[in-house]
């Protein structure tokens, strides 16, 4: 049987970072919205530099160390994905529109037949 762990602890400064970036965030919300008398330039520089400082506190708790390193770990595996060449996908793509256009025939030409069948053998009812 498989073990996982689980970290759930966190200390209370880490707790406070991510409540200090959520407050930044929603800051530089309210602060967009506020400011739209002072002109588009002033709204948007607002929201930008609100949502930086709340992604640059958010990078130094634990949680952002923590996907930062997913990103960085996921990126690795990434590169290690052997691809398939042009002329693979363009076979491959064939191969599923092909598919899907026999079977859509075959489920049409059995529809037709059950129809054909019931309604027209077992019924009677001539269209």
């Amino acid at each position: 049987m498989a073990t996982t762990q689980i970290e759930t602890v966190q200390t209370g400064a880490d707790k406070a970072k991510l409540a200090a970036a959520v407050l930044l965030l929603l800051g530089s919300l309210v602060a967009f919205y506020m400011l739209a008398r002072q002109g588009t330039w002033v709204q948007w520089g607002v929201l930008l530099v609100g949502m930086a400082a709340a992604v640059a506190v958010f990078a130094v708790s634990e949680s952002g160390k923590r996907l930062y390193g997913f990103g960085r770990d996921a990126w690795r595996e990434v590169r290690k994905v052997v691809w398939p060449t042009r002329k693979e996908a363009i076979q491959m793509t064939a191969y599923v529109f092909a598919f899907a256009v026999i079977m859509a025939l075959f489920l049409w030409v059995t529809d037709k037949t059950l129809e054909w069948f019931f309604y027209d053998l077992l019924l009677g009812w001539k269209k």
